[in-house]
């Protein structure tokens, strides 16, 4: 059952697909491999078995009846996919991972999550994540945190650990984050998988618990870049209730995947590679960049600039936000409520102070004071002109350069409690991911190598808007390169 697992979504959509295995085999390998190794790394909220298997079932005979008719099958059918518990499942607990939304149960799907079923896939479970997206390490979910699959005792990175520790534990081959400020590619970079944020819009947010709703997006987050491509070409594409997903025809991504970058220009910022980056990471990623030049690309340092303005208008932006779209959850129509109240207001009061926690209640201050009388000049209004000046510092690296390549995280996975207790040093963390959410960009994190501990170390390659197929092919590229290795609780 264990080799069943550590096949990619494709491979294993392809044994499928020629009656090798059955989906009902797929998902009992994977609800295995959760339930052996769940105890420990504790990358899922929610396991759904019976709704699994009565689904891979269904899969097996629909399957069967498009291949007598002679009807292509998705390249996803009857394969076990894993949802982060921010994406609306309709009749499956949906609880963000925080204690206010712990009975939630939503009547409706996300259109990402929607499009993969109806490709055939079968979801076995939510995965943990930080409380409502806002954190990097998946510490602060109320149930708990999730431990990274190369040490259990350092984090799986966030706020999409969940997802990215159930895919490297080989529990599921692929699964869907999202990412705000690098929540995709970061727990990708700690734990050794790929993982993709498309571009702002790429991908309909309908169905997404929204944090900060102008940096957002969904994406997977899988065992290679392959994987990836073919999730990306499934859940892109415009949606009519989402105002924000772009109208664009160009989804299939699976002619990007050509392993040759002969011709292509890569840019390297200078900014990226100073001080408080972790020798073990400078040395991987810029390994990895000689890789690409080897193969033919043109490689060359520059100057981007306002790289240190890029964490405080992310956290201004992403906070203020927060504040409003957090303020529907106060116990009156859905989610917890406080058991003992005098008044409405009091019901307020206490069913937010008990269902929220720490990280969330800071960052939803934080927000509420920047978008106060006499603070919304001074730093919202002010963040958003810095989001404007990053946007322009790409938009001009991009007239001269296809891919910029960098580091994804300053350091290899921190020991679990190491940032937690110091929030500001777990938001410098996000200092190389927040910039691409800010300015709207593709971004790609892929494995490039180890640190002495052996934790994994992620190359992130950044994208104009709406050139996925760029970030794709030069990972694609390197990939074919590279050798990742298992964490051990998979051997």
């Amino acid at each position: 059952m264990s080799d069943i697992m550590s096949l990619s979504a494709v491979e294993l959509g392809k044994k499928i697909a020629s009656g090798e295995l059955s989906s009902v085999e797929a998902v009992k390998a994977s609800l295995d491999a959760i339930g052996r190794l769940d105890k420990d790394v504790h990358s899922f909220v929610t396991i759904d078995t019976e709704g699994a298997l009565r689904r891979a079932e269904e899969m097996d005979k629909v399957i069967a009846a498009k291949k007598a008719d002679g009807d292509v099958l998705s390249p996803f059918a009857g394969v076990p996919i894993a949802i982060k518990d921010n994406m609306n499942v309709a009749g499956m607990l949906t609880t963000c991972s925080s204690k206010i939304l712990g009975n939630f149960v939503p009547t409706f799907t996300s259109t990402a999550v929607e499009r993969l079923i109806e490709a055939g896939a079968v979801i076995v479970g939510k995965t943990n994540m930080d409380e409502f997206a806002m954190g990097s390490t998946t510490e602060t979910s109320y149930f708990g945190p999730t431990k990274n699959p190369y040490d259990l005792g350092r984090v799986p990175g966030g706020s999409s650990g969940g997802s990215a520790a159930a895919v490297a534990a080989e529990e599921v081959p692929f699964a869907l984050g999202s990412d705000t400020g690098g929540s995709i590619r970061q727990p990708a970079s700690f734990c050794g998988v790929t993982g993709i944020k498309p571009t702002y819009g790429r991908v309909s947010r309908y169905g997404l618990i929204a944090y900060g709703s102008s940096l957002d997006q969904i994406g997977p987050i899988a065992r290679d870049v392959t994987d990836c491509a073919a999730t990306l070409s499934i859940i892109s594409g415009h949606d009519y209730k989402d105002s924000t997903s772009a109208d664009m025809d160009d989804t299939d991504f699976m002619n990007a995947l050509i392993p040759d970058v002969k011709g292509m220009k890569i840019g390297i910022p200078r900014d990226y590679f100073g001080e408080g980056l972790d020798a073990d990471v400078k040395e991987n990623v810029l390994r990895a960049a000689e890789t690409l030049k080897s193969l033919g690309a043109e490689v060359e340092e520059f100057d981007l600039g306002m790289v240190e303005y890029a964490i405080p208008a992310y956290y201004i932006i992403a906070c203020a936000e927060a504040s409003s779209n957090l303020e529907r959850f106060d116990g009156v129509k859905y989610g917890y409520r406080t058991a003992e109240y005098t008044d409405l207001h009091n019901m307020y009061k206490k069913t937010r102070s008990e269902g929220f926690g720490a990280e969330v209640k800071r960052r939803i201050m934080l927000g509420s004071f920047v978008l106060s009388s006499g603070y919304y000049d001074a730093y919202y209004v002010k963040a958003l002109r810095v989001k404007r000046l990053i946007k322009e510092a790409f938009d001009k690296a991009f007239l001269k350069y296809d891919v910029i390549l960098g580091p994804v995280a300053p350091t290899t996975a921190l020991k679990i409690g190491e940032s937690l207790s110091d929030p500001i040093k777990m938001y410098l963390g996000d200092i190389y991911t927040v910039s691409v959410n800010l300015a709207g960009l593709p971004g790609i994190s892929t494995p490039c190598g180890y640190d002495k501990d052996g934790m994994p170390v992620g190359l992130q390659l950044l994208g104009q808007v709406f050139e996925e197929r760029k970030i794709l092919r030069a990972a694609y590229a390197f990939e074919s390169t590279f050798t990742r290795k298992k964490p051990e609780i998979c051997k």
